[in-house]
């Protein structure tokens, strides 16, 4: 038997009717308690998502206890607050879940391959560069450049004066800078 929208079944009444299988008196229900709930859980969540998880969730343990609800003098409504406060509750005290959208994907330090291979590109063009130098040159500018050491290191391992060493990368330097110079677009550099 259909349940006329018109009547004022007490909410009570209207789950007890729907325990008997009267669906129109959930459909009536809901659209009592539910928008009810709903604004219950978002004044406690601010989150329109949760807060419709949490209505939702407290209407499915509405309709299941139906058939046990008991005549108490307890309100449905008044059980439902306490529900959908309980629910607010849990879901408060559980670290909030981050959307899967709202991470972004991790960064990777490793360059990309075709960076790697540029750069080994660029390293092997160097080493041969370096080999076309005179030794005492080659020695000097890889020491300073290469194993990162002091002119005056350089100097005392070389037995020669700073002012030596300085004159040795210089010259080491503008002959390098030469000899890559006609590679210069094959290594990835503009030219200019």
């Amino acid at each position: 038997m259909p349940i006329d929208p018109t009547t004022q079944m007490s909410d009570n009444a209207l789950l007890a009717a729907f325990a008997k299988g009267h669906a129109d008196a959930a459909r009536l229900l809901s659209e009592r308690l539910l928008p009810k709930a709903y604004a219950q859980a978002f004044f406690r969540l601010r989150n329109q998502a949760d807060a419709e998880d949490i209505a939702q969730e407290a209407f499915i343990r509405l309709w299941r206890m139906a058939p046990n609800w008991a005549e108490d003098g307890t309100k449905v409504s008044t059980w439902l607050y306490k529900v959908v406060q309980n629910l607010c509750y849990d879901r408060l005290r559980r670290k909030p879940s981050t959307s899967l959208a709202d991470i972004g994907e991790p960064e990777d330090s490793k360059p990309a391959a075709a960076e790697m291979l540029q750069d080994q590109t660029r390293a092997n063009a160097l080493y041969r560069a370096l080999a076309e130098l005179p030794d005492r040159q080659r020695d000097a500018v890889s020491m300073r450049h290469l194993d990162g050491m002091s002119n005056p290191e350089i100097a005392e391992i070389m037995d020669l004066s700073v002012e030596a060493v300085e004159s040795l990368i210089s010259r080491g330097k503008r002959k390098l800078s030469d000899i890559l110079q006609s590679h210069k677009s094959e290594l990835g550099y503009a030219n200019g």
